[in-house]
């Protein structure tokens, strides 16, 4: 059955929301403040790089499914449930800044004509979904009792993989203190929960975890933790294998094999960044202070996560001897392949360090095509054009297109011969074959022959990256 729906805020999640509930079939509504940006939005296009959304956002609109506006009021006459997708960006205390939810409780408060159900998707601090309702009810200064419910539902969603984790989720979590709300949210999510989706042949059903508000929240939380750990664990053993001379990558293939463990998340590498890991993280954090316990594995987490930025500076030190006036070419700037979302980025933060050390970086990204805020870091049209008189190449972001450069053309720019291969995405052999010097993570061991192929990890194609999620 068909809903009325309200998003409220189209930023990274909210857009992506908007996009998929219209698609499977909900009468969506999408609130956007910012004049500029709902002009693209109303012409079928995100404000960011996402594939596959513009396709959903043109297919919602052509079909009169999915509309944006500027008219809170409006929005929230036409619709019965709203999701709240507004940014909470970091504070100063490592929670989570609650102004733009302030905003909208107000907001809501202020349009409350018949029942609503609200639907948290920000990522807030634990306990937010009572606070909404209580921010709410104290706003409004009048008798408002049943006039709304309060639902927990965390996204889970991969940046450049977010349509997908949309519509074919590991599960769904819904928490609320109000059955009837869970139940409404369980039936606009049908489509999704049997795998009934337009146009795609029926799937098998996706787990549904119906809890209370609190535990619901604490999921999103203790998920995105545990992934930022996994990575770290991977890093720090890259570390040791470093000096040992083992090889990472073969290291973490054969934990992989083992079901009680899984082969994702388990890249060594330049670390995570991104919106998530690190603000949820640091939340964490931050409520275990509040009641005066330690989260001792997580403050190593976000440690080992910062010591691995400092590796390229370490290798390029090792290896060149000085930095100052030393052209480096950068290959990636995206926290991550899929996307041009560069909140801290890796990447970002390497060329900041390099830069700080006198050197000369030249950066390319398939999709960034703009660093704002770092002058000192020139953007070129290709890699090629990056690797011009380099002292050394870095690969920072692990794009699918960089497997395919032509690495002897690439060698035939630079002046160095060191190439950093700061995602261990390259079959060492073929990257010394071209002539340069390789250099990964943890790779202590040279591979200068032909590598003997691996079962794929999870399913990943032999030969290919595994894509940081």
């Amino acid at each position: 059955m068909s809903s009325r729906v309200a998003v409220i805020g189209t930023g990274y999640v909210g857009t992506v929301v908007a996009g998929c509930l219209a698609h499977i079939g909900h009468q969506v509504i999408g609130v956007e403040s910012d004049a500029a940006k709902l002009v693209p939005l109303r012409a079928g296009r995100a404000p960011f790089h996402e594939p596959g959304l513009d396709a959903l956002l043109a297919e919602g609109i052509g079909a009169g499914t999915l509309s944006f506006t500027d008219d809170f009021a409006a929005a929230m006459d036409g619709s019965d449930v709203v999701f709240v997708c507004v940014g909470t960006p970091s504070g100063p205390d490592g929670l989570p800044d609650m102004t733009a939810m302030v905003g909208v409780a107000r907001s809501v408060a202020a349009n409350l004509r018949h029942h609503h159900v609200l639907v948290n998707k920000s990522t807030v601090p634990i306990g937010s979904g009572r606070w909404l309702a209580s921010v709410i009810e104290d706003v409004a200064r009048t008798r408002i009792e049943g006039l709304f419910s309060v639902v927990s539902n965390p996204e889970f969603l991969r940046e450049g993989n977010a349509v997908h984790d949309y519509l074919h989720p590991d599960r769904v979590v819904l928490g609320s203190d109000d059955p009837a709300a869970l139940d409404t949210l369980a039936e606009l999510y049908q489509p999704i929960l049997s795998q009934t989706l337009p146009g795609e042949a029926p799937g098998e059903q996706v787990p549904l975890v119906r809890t209370d508000l609190v535990t619901a929240e604490m999921t999103k939380y203790a998920s995105n933790a545990f992934l930022a750990t996994k990575i770290s664990f991977a890093n720090e053993i890259a570390r040791l294998c470093e000096m040992v001379g083992a090889d990472i990558t073969e290291v973490t293939a054969g934990m992989g094999l083992d079901t009680r463990i899984g082969g994702r998340f388990l890249d060594a590498g330049l670390g995570w960044g991104g919106s998530c890991f690190g603000k949820d993280v640091s939340a964490l954090i931050s409520t275990a202070g509040d009641y005066g316990y330690r989260t001792r594995i997580l403050e190593a987490a976000v440690e080992v996560n910062e010591d691995q930025r400092n590796l390229v500076v370490e290798a390029l030190l090792h290896d060149l001897k000085t930095l100052r006036g030393a052209r480096i070419a950068l290959l990636g700037l995206a926290f991550k392949p899929g996307t041009d979302d560069l909140r801290d980025s890796p990447a970002v933060a390497v060329a900041e360090r390099l830069v700080h050390r006198g050197c000369f970086v030249t950066a390319f990204d398939p999709v960034v095509g703009a660093l704002p805020g770092h002058p000192d870091v020139r953007i070129a049209a290709s890699a090629t054009e990056a690797a011009w008189q380099a002292d050394a190449v870095v690969l920072a972001t692990d794009w699918q297109e960089f497997l395919g450069l032509d690495l002897k053309s690439l060698r035939a720019e630079t002046r160095g011969d060191l190439f950093f291969d700061g995602r261990n995405i390259f079959d060492p052999g073929l990257v010394e074959a071209a002539g340069f010097r390789y250099r990964g993570i943890g790779r202590g061991v040279p591979k200068t022959v032909e590598r003997v192929a691996k079962e794929p990890a999870e399913g990943r194609p032999a030969g290919q990256p595994s894509w940081r999620d």
